[in-house]
């Protein structure tokens, strides 16, 4: 991302973080407890009261806290918060192996998957979860929620698979799943000035049966 467009979406950016940073101050300062400088009695005050100061009652910091808990939630927050679950049948195809094909210990992934650069694989007798090359993927369409536009992009690695931890460590790509993108064609940058390589993305659709990826980028 070049020129005015990106300008425009770093000012959108950082004024949103400034608005929260300010929401969040505002709800720390409203729950604190504080000496009470209005409140001035009548009369004289007792010695033993001399030295103690008037206190604002206020709640403990739970609403700050509770606001916190929501900023950080929408900051994490994906657009398919909830998929459908896959039985291990459906992901994985037994391999019967040996003479007279009676070992069945072998599996063979029927999900599209992503193993990284330099891939190896183990020895064949030693291969218990097998990975076909025609559902391995290398590039995503990630579409730009703010910019409403795609582009294609590397896959990095596979950050986390809804499913089940096995799935991540395979590298297997479902629907919801979060993978790590290269958006440093994008021109991308913190707002301290540093370009961003990698993001995170979300795969909105099912690649083992359109052939391709498609994923939203969460900014």
């Amino acid at each position: 991302m070049h020129g005015l467009k990106a300008k425009l979406l770093h000012a959108k950016r950082y004024s949103e973080k400034v608005q929260m940073k300010k929401t969040l101050k505002a709800h720390d300062e409203r729950n604190v407890k504080r000496p009470d400088s209005e409140a001035v009695p009548e009369g004289a005050l007792p010695t033993y009261l001399l030295d103690r100061e008037n206190q604002k009652d206020a709640k403990a910091l739970s609403t700050a806290l509770k606001q916190k808990r929501k900023d950080k939630a929408a900051k994490y927050a994906v657009p398919l918060p909830k998929v459908r679950g896959i039985a291990e049948d459906e992901m994985f195809k037994v391999v019967r192996t040996g003479k007279s094909k009676t070992k069945a210990w072998k599996r063979m992934v029927t999900k599209a998957t992503f193993v990284g650069e330099g891939f190896t694989r183990k020895p064949v007798k030693m291969e218990r979860f097998i990975r076909p090359m025609a559902l391995r993927y290398k590039k995503a369409n990630v579409t730009h929620p703010d910019l409403k536009a795609t582009f294609q992009l590397q896959i990095m690695g596979v950050k986390k698979n809804p499913q089940s931890p096995m799935y991540t460590q395979l590298g297997v790509l479902t629907k919801g799943t979060i993978i790590e993108v290269n958006v440093s064609e994008l021109g991308m940058v913190t707002t301290g000035g540093k370009a961003v390589v990698a993001k995170y993305a979300q795969i909105t659709n099912n690649p083992e049966n359109d052939g391709c990826i498609n994923a939203v980028l969460l900014v």
